[in-house]
């Protein structure tokens, strides 16, 4: 295995684990996702097939397709912690039928789960950057 291959398959496993643990958190806790948290899974979970096949085939030719995916829902994870973090009374946290600052998960007092999303993209986007970085020294 080429090291692009490697952050492939790291980024690939980071989208895996983010996958499993929010359907978990929705599934087996039955936490009711927000509709951010929605929209944060919407950005995740294609990135588990995408990624699969781009750490299979070893290749970051899928990366400006991938990318967006990762800095979009990386924004979106950034609001949805802007958002916990106003006064609970605000108007803007009533985003649905589960309020956009409900903190199912707060330890340390700042890793929630938009933290954790959030995390997950960026590890996915410098595993990403490093495989076509290592990708094009291999080339060259």
């Amino acid at each position: 295995m080429t090291k692009s291959g490697g952050f492939l398959l790291f980024a690939w496993l980071v989208a895996v684990i983010a996958t499993a643990g929010s359907l978990y958190m929705s599934e087996v806790l039955n936490y009711v996702p927000c509709v951010l948290c929605w929209f944060q899974r919407i950005f995740m979970y294609p990135l588990v097939l995408l990624l699969a096949v781009a750490a299979y085939k070893q290749e970051t030719v899928i990366l400006p397709y991938v990318l967006p995916l990762v800095v979009v829902g990386g924004g979106i994870s950034i609001y949805h912690i802007i958002i916990q973090k106003m006064p609970k009374d605000s108007a803007i946290a009533a985003c649905g039928p589960t309020s956009c600052q409900e903190d199912y998960l707060n330890w340390f007092g700042w890793l929630t789960i938009p933290m954790l999303a959030l995390t997950a993209f960026i590890l996915i986007a410098v595993a990403l950057v490093l495989a076509r970085r290592f990708e094009q020294q291999e080339e060259a």
